[in-house]
């Protein structure tokens, strides 16, 4: 039952953030959510209302550190490329 609806909802959030379209979008919108009083599970519930922003931040967090170093990835790629053909 939780992969039936978590991972569908992962992927949708995943997709999102992968569109350089949607991205920053997506990114405001999850910030906005973890200050927002209006949650899936409330704050007032102790362990609960902090579960659903936990995930939420530990989702971002990964997701942007990893577009973040694919980007670097790329942009070495590039600069090693640039100097391979400058080199010849």
């Amino acid at each position: 039952m939780k992969k039936v609806i978590a991972q569908p909802l992962y992927n949708w959030y995943r997709a999102l953030l992968r569109n350089s379209k949607y991205r920053w979008i997506v990114i405001a919108g999850s910030l906005l959510y973890l200050v927002s009083p209006i949650d899936f599970a409330t704050d007032v519930i102790p362990v609960l209302g902090w579960i659903d922003d936990g995930i939420v931040v530990s989702v971002l967090a990964a997701e942007v550190s990893q577009i973040l170093v694919e980007q670097l990835k790329n942009r070495r790629a590039k600069a090693s490329n640039l100097d391979s053909i400058a080199a010849n």
